[in-house]
């Protein structure tokens, strides 16, 4: 049993450690994208995070998909907005709420560049089968989760 806790242990240190080094490495990927495209990392990810909502959102709800104040998301909103990647429009059923919109063509240009970045991304997951897929999609579902959590809780604290 202690062999079975040692080997235990000693995976939950390497998962740590890769951890750590899956973060920083996405983290100075984003950057290098962002800077590639002329956008802040977290505008970059708002983009990334408003192409996933299916339609156009409330600057309220960019603060909430972002973590940010409304009046921080707005600023984004405008960063993205003097870049070309979003329009503001008046909703259609409440004329009293602004929209924001993705541009599809600015969208598709981000897409292409994408793709060209990501080249054999998809290949990494050639080898796994669908029971290991699915594992793997859970940890980022959880991971997901707890770190929304976290946001939440830093930001509660530092309050």
């Amino acid at each position: 049993m202690a062999e079975s806790g040692s080997t235990r242990e000693r995976l939950l240190d390497e998962l740590s450690a890769v951890s750590r080094r899956y973060m920083a490495s996405y983290a100075l990927f984003n950057q290098a994208v962002a800077d590639r495209i002329g956008l802040h990392p977290t505008d970059l990810q708002c983009l990334n995070l408003l192409t996933l909502e299916g339609g156009p959102v409330t600057t309220g709800r960019v603060a909430e998909l972002t973590g940010l104040t409304t009046g921080s998301a707005t600023r984004l909103v405008d960063r993205l907005e003097r870049a070309g990647y979003v329009v503001r429009e008046r909703d259609a059923e409440d004329r009293r709420r602004v929209l924001v919109a993705t541009v599809p063509e600015k969208v598709a240009e981000f897409g292409r560049m994408w793709e060209r970045l990501s080249g054999g991304w998809s290949a990494l997951f050639d080898d796994l089968d669908e029971s290991e897929l699915a594992l793997i999609i859970g940890h980022m579902r959880r991971t997901v989760q707890f770190s929304g959590e976290q946001v939440a809780r830093l930001r509660a604290e530092k309050a």
